[in-house]
């Protein structure tokens, strides 16, 4: 996963400041014929490439909409796949809808992917397999399991998202589905787990025991007897003065 941060300060909802806990993740695909990430992500960092029309979403109501995701999933200037963090997990982001169908604003984390013109299995896979690591590592962040992600489409059927049809518009094209989603991220969770160390277990300190040989008046006598324990291979015997 190529993880950049790039947070749309000037956008409406992130001025709302509203936050949630994380109780899941909902997958979005962004409807237009553009895969590149500076239509929405800006102004350049110098990775993203200029947006000649300035009508990204670092603004307060983009395309004079209430809106703004989580996350973007699409191509940088150079032609590779990385994903834009727009928003902190835990802010309350405008993806779902408004009023009654779009509760699921307040418990998921919303992430919309850079469609293209649909017939691009490269694009495609590398897209896909991108969205899989984001959700394995937001999983990881927050408690959750591949159970909890879900597509636009699917919220809707569940009452907690807007009629939207995506992901499942573009998806099969390619022999992909929600089901096959959250089996791929379960599998990377497993396998991300597996290779994790081992925790060390916890060792006792060292015990020491003290052997006092005897008190003399007299030091030549004290002296003597140290002798003999160092001589019988006790070398780090020594006298303490004292009563």
């Amino acid at each position: 996963m190529n993880l950049r941060k790039l947070i749309l300060t000037n956008n409406a909802c992130y001025k709302a400041g509203k936050t949630i806990t994380p109780k899941g993740i909902i997958v979005h695909s962004t409807g237009a014929n553009n895969p590149n990430l500076k239509r929405y992500v800006g102004p350049d960092d110098g990775l993203l490439g200029k947006n000649q029309y300035n009508n990204h979403w670092n603004q307060d109501k983009p395309d004079g909409r209430q809106v703004c995701v989580h996350a973007f999933i699409g191509k940088l200037a150079d032609g590779s796949i990385a994903t834009y963090q727009p928003l902190p997990w835990n802010h309350r982001g405008w993806h779902g809808g408004s009023g009654a169908k779009g509760s699921v604003n307040d418990t998921h984390i919303g992430f919309e992917i850079c469609e293209d013109g649909l017939t691009d299995v490269s694009y495609f896979n590398a897209v896909y397999q991108e969205a899989v690591e984001l959700c394995a590592y937001l999983c990881k962040e927050y408690g959750l399991t591949e159970k909890n992600i879900l597509c636009h489409s699917e919220g809707y059927k569940l009452g907690i998202a807007s009629n939207h049809g995506d992901v499942m518009h573009w998806w099969p094209r390619f022999g992909k589905s929600m089901d096959t989603f959250r089996a791929e991220v379960g599998k990377l969770l497993v396998a991300t787990e597996a290779r994790k160390p081992p925790t060390p277990t916890p060792t006792e300190p060292k015990k020491l025991y003290r052997v006092q040989v005897g008190a003399y008046s007299v030091k030549a006598n004290a002296d003597a007897m140290l002798a003999k324990v160092k001589a019988a291979g006790f070398k780090d015997a020594y006298i303490k003065y004292g009563e």
